[in-house]
């Protein structure tokens, strides 16, 4: 079960429901990923509806490692993604704000 109050955001890949967090090494992960702009960019582009796939890709890896997965993009390539991009991007923007989130902000 996803914690909101802990950051996390539950996706189902491949008929299994996972748990993605963005922790501070997933989060500095995913900025090495990314090679372009800093994580308040990302944010930007989430927020102003700019983001990219790659972007979307990158959140849901660094989420699931956060996660304690194991797992790379490659990996996530073929995967079934429950509501498929869209499904995708929705949680990976959830994501996102729930790790920039201040407490008792909602």
């Amino acid at each position: 079960m996803a914690n909101p109050w802990a950051g996390e955001v539950a996706l189902t890949i491949d008929g299994k429901r996972r748990v993605l967090k963005l922790t501070l090494g997933a989060l500095a992960e995913l900025e090495a990923t990314l090679e372009s702009g800093s994580l308040v960019d990302l944010v930007q582009r989430f927020e102003g509806g700019a983001f990219s796939g790659r972007d979307v890709l990158a959140l849901i890896v660094a989420g699931l490692r956060g996660g304690g997965a194991d797992v790379t993009a490659s990996d996530l390539l073929r995967a079934e993604i429950a509501g498929g991009p869209m499904g995708a991007a929705k949680a990976a923007a959830e994501l996102i704000a729930r790790a920039f989130m201040v407490p008792g902000e909602a």
